[in-house]
């Protein structure tokens, strides 16, 4: 299964959008989507942020998935549990 992420950052001073479809497994999904999708975007966007590596501002503002579902803290709370 798929889920589309749009993805608010802030980085050396300019915010953007970054937003893609990600796989998940639909057994983990089923369980619990929100926390299926806040890992696989917390995954995403440390890929993101290597690329802004020098971004001592770099932040995420805004996390959505699938639309309207909001799961920013989610995504925030994700690295004290990875």
């Amino acid at each position: 299964m798929n889920i589309n992420v749009k993805v608010y950052l802030h980085a050396k001073e300019t915010n953007f959008l970054q937003s893609g479809n990600f796989p998940v497994l639909s057994s983990d999904f089923k369980k619990d989507p929100d926390w299926t999708a806040a890992v696989a975007t917390y995954e995403w966007i440390q890929q993101i942020k290597a690329n802004f590596a020098d971004s001592k501002d770099f932040r995420i503002d805004q996390v959505v998935y699938n639309d309207d579902i909001d799961i920013t803290e989610l995504v925030k709370n994700v690295r004290s549990i990875v």
